[in-house]
């Protein structure tokens, strides 16, 4: 069971569509003209539209039947701050903000897959088109499951799609377990005795001991971590001094730490913790450590991805699925929602070319030949969850 032929019919639709959002990107909970959007072709398709969740979250519902059974099928809405360097028709009208990691894609399919839907109703039960905000670090995810999207619209289980640059149109991956990674930050601040550079023995020098605690640091992964887990901890900026003669008083350094099991995740952050307490001990100064947990690892449930696998293989073929991706150390808050309901995220291909170009790059643009593909994944996914 190949594209759905209904779907290459609203290729043109569809494009279209995708395109007018890309022209006006939104960021984090000021997705208003997309909300907008995105509400009208849901209402004019004859879905019960929700509204106000996550502030500008949307949600589309369609029934049939009485089955209690219900499905959840989410794609984010929100742009990246990032000024577009392409000077094709529809590129961003809005200076400082662009659609770099093709949510214009993501809510473009899930529109499509609702005005199918529609049309054929070719299921038993209930299926919730989730329109997510901010998923670009404002953490719309959790914010719609902490005001109750699953209380208001229960699902059995919840699927995503994010498309993904390297691999080639008409292709899905996916896996079991961790496909994205947790995304936590944190800052560590030396607070030292500054001197004349002539006399250092007069003070204590918060650049040696930065740069002690930056290679304590980079020890974790490779000596702390099982080899055969991923994490990564990076130092992503050291700063202090003002002046070639002079030791600062203090120094300033902050990074990031992706980590995919809650197990690693706490493991690097005491490791993080004990190695500035050494430091602190070792140098009689105080280094204080702030370290902020972001998204959790994104963890597909087994049964679903084993089921996302075989609806992908009906579209696109089984020599274009990959039931068992390497897992990528990118963040994506649609962890939140599988942490509240079973169900599993697919990459789907978005090709090489400029199109294909790695996500938050100034010069990326959604792959319009993508589209039919992510289409007819969400509508099979719902007709073969809620099976008449």
């Amino acid at each position: 069971m190949p594209v759905i032929g209904r779907v290459l019919e609203m290729q043109e639709e569809l494009s279209r569509i995708r395109r007018d959002i890309h022209a006006h990107p939104e960021l984090c909970f000021e997705e208003q003209r997309t909300s907008d959007v995105v509400a009208a072709k849901l209402a004019e398709w004859g879905l019960e539209v929700h509204r106000g969740l996550a502030r500008t979250g949307v949600v589309g519902t369609l029934r049939k039947g009485n089955s209690p059974r219900a499905i959840g099928l989410r794609a984010d809405m929100d742009a990246l701050p990032m000024q577009e360097a392409n000077d094709f028709a529809h590129r961003s009208t809005h200076e400082g903000r662009m659609h770099a990691c093709g949510h214009d894609g993501h809510t473009t399919m899930l529109l499509g897959a609702a005005k199918y839907l529609a049309e054929t109703r070719n299921f038993e039960g209930a299926v919730h088109f989730i329109f997510q905000p901010a998923e670009e670090g404002g953490g719309g995810g959790r914010v719609m499951v902490e005001e109750g999207l699953f209380d208001k619209f229960p699902c059995d289980a919840v699927f995503a799609i994010h498309n993904k640059p390297g691999i080639g149109i008409g292709q899905i991956a996916t896996r079991p377990g961790p496909l994205l990674a947790a995304a936590d930050r944190y800052d560590i601040r030396i607070n030292a005795r500054g001197a004349h550079a002539a006399y250092p023995h007069l003070g204590v020098d918060p650049i040696v001991i930065a740069s002690q605690i930056v290679l304590a640091l980079q020890g974790i992964v490779s000596r702390n971590v099982d080899p055969v887990d991923s994490a990564v901890v990076t130092v992503g900026f050291i700063k202090g001094g003002s002046a070639y003669n002079v030791i600062p008083p203090e120094v300033h350094l902050g990074g990031t730490v992706r980590t995919t099991t809650p197990a690693n995740r706490d493991l690097v952050e005491r490791r993080i913790r004990d190695i500035c307490a050494g430091a602190a001990t070792m140098h009689g100064i105080e280094v204080a450590v702030d370290y902020r947990r972001g998204y959790p690892p994104t963890v597909n449930h087994a049964d679903e991805a084993a089921f996302a696998a075989e609806v992908a293989a009906e579209i696109c073929g089984e020599a274009n699925v990959q039931r068992n991706i390497r897992p990528a150390m990118g963040a994506e808050d649609f962890s939140y929602m599988l942490n509240a309901r079973p169900g599993a995220m697919v990459w789907l291909g978005n090709g090489p070319g400029e199109g294909g170009c790695i996500l938050h790059n100034p010069r990326y643009d959604f792959n319009d030949m993508a589209i039919p593909f992510g289409v007819s994944f969400f509508a099979r996914l719902a007709e073969r969850f809620l099976k008449a």
